[in-house]
C-alpha cells in the first residue's frame, strides 16, 4: 500500500521513511495507518510518529465530509485538548477524485488499569506522562461550558459552524443565525426533510408533522421568549460533537503516547445548545445516571428543569 504524494506533501513527510497500511474500520470511508520516523531535535536517532487517515472515492460529498470533520476536531480540541486527536490535513489526492483526511492516531483499547503506567489517574497537568485527569463526562462538561467564538463579520457568538458537516452520509447546513430555535428548526429538522423528499419523493403526512413540530414544539420548548421568561438569558453557543453515541468514543493514547485518555472522535460539530448533545447520546445510550450526574455538575441543565426531558426527546428528532 503507497501513500499519496498529496498526503506525503500535506504532512511534510519523507516518503523513504513512510509507511501506510489498513487499519480499522468506517461505515464511510478507506481508513489507514500512516507510520514514518522524524529526526530528533538533535538530529540523532530518528523517532517514530503515526497517523490516522481516511480516504473516500465519493468526490466533491467526500472532501466535504472531511472539511467539516477537520474543522470540528480542532474546534473540539480548541477547547478540550486532551478530548479528542488534532485533525492535520485534509485535500485531494493526486488522482483528482479521492479525498483525503489526516488526523493524530489514538492507540484505542488500554484499559482503566493502564492508567497507572501512562500517570493519567488522579493528575491535575496535562503532559506526555501525566495526562488530563478528567474524565469523559468532565471533559464533556468543560466543552459544553466554553463559549463559541465570535463569527467573522459578527459581533457576538452565533448559532452554526464555518463548515458544512456530516452526520453518517448526511450533510448538514450550517450558516450562522441568531436564533438557536430557527437553527435547529430550519437546518437540522426541515433540511433532513428536504433531502428525504428529495430522495425518496413528498410524503405530505411526513412534511405536516415536521412542520407542526417546528411551528409549535420548537417555540414552546426551546423558543428565544420561552427561555428568556424561563429566566435563563437564552441558549448561550457552544461547540458540541454533534453525533455523540458509544461507537465514537474510546479510551487510549492520542499520538500513540503520553497517559490514557478519554476521548471521543467522527465529530460533525455545531456552535449550538449543550442539551443538542445529549438528545442523540440519550437516544442511542452508551451513558450511565453517574456520568450524566458528573457531567451536570459542570454543566448544569437549562431551565425550566422540568422540561428537560421533553427537550431531549425533541433533539432526538
Amino acid at each position: 500500500m503507497q501513500l499519496d504524494p498529496s498526503v506525503l506533501r500535506a504532512l511534510s513527510l519523507d516518503p523513504a521513511t513512510t509507511t501506510v497500511s489498513a487499519h480499522g474500520s468506517s461505515g464511510f470511508n478507506a481508513t489507514a495507518k500512516i507510520s514514518t520516523t522524524h529526526p530528533d531535535d538533535g538530529g540523532g536517532t530518528r523517532r517514530p510518529g503515526y497517523y490516522f487517515m481516511k480516504t473516500s472515492s465519493a468526490g466533491r460529498d467526500a472532501e466535504t465530509m472531511f472539511r467539516g470533520e477537520h474543522a470540528s476536531l480542532n474546534a473540539i480540541r480548541g477547547a478540550v485538548p486532551s478530548l479528542c486527536p488534532a485533525s492535520l490535513a485534509t485535500g485531494v489526492c493526486a488522482d483528482g477524485t479521492t479525498a483525503f483526511l489526516v488526523t493524530e492516531f489514538v492507540d484505542l483499547g488500554p484499559s482503566r488499569a493502564d492508567d497507572a503506567a501512562g500517570g493519567a489517574a488522579g493528575a491535575a497537568d496535562e503532559d506526555d506522562t501525566i495526562g488530563s485527569g478528567m474524565s469523559l463526562a468532565a471533559k464533556l462538561g468543560k466543552l459544553h461550558t466554553t463559549p463559541a467564538p465570535v463569527p467573522e463579520g459578527w459581533t457576538e457568538p452565533g448559532f452554526g459552524f464555518p463548515e458544512t458537516t456530516c452526520c453518517g452520509d448526511t450533510a448538514q447546513p450550517n450558516g450562522y443565525m441568531r436564533s438557536w430555535a430557527d437553527f435547529y428548526a430550519r437546518n437540522r429538522l426541515l433540511a433532513v426533510l428536504d433531502k428525504c423528499e428529495r430522495k425518496h419523493g413528498t410524503d405530505g403526512g411526513l412534511r405536516d408533522l415536521v412542520e407542526r413540530v417546528v411551528e409549535t414544539v420548537v417555540p414552546r420548548l426551546i423558543g428565544d421568549e420561552h427561555l428568556r421568561d424561563c429566566g435563563t438569558g437564552g441558549v448561550t453557543p457552544v461547540v458540541v460533537h454533534g453525533d455523540l453515541w458509544s461507537g465514537n468514543k474510546g479510551r487510549g493514547r492520542i499520538g500513540g503516547k503520553g497517559a490514557v485518555e478519554d476521548v471521543i472522535f467522527d465529530p460533525s460539530a455545531v456552535y449550538g445548545h449543550s442539551e443538542y448533545e445529549l438528545g442523540i447520546m440519550n437516544m442511542f445510550g452508551g451513558f450511565g445516571k453517574s456520568f450524566f450526574d458528573e457531567y451536570h455538575k459542570i454543566c448544569p441543565k437549562t431551565p425550566p428543569v422540568e422540561e428537560y426531558p421533553d427537550r431531549l426527546k425533541l433533539y432526538e428528532l
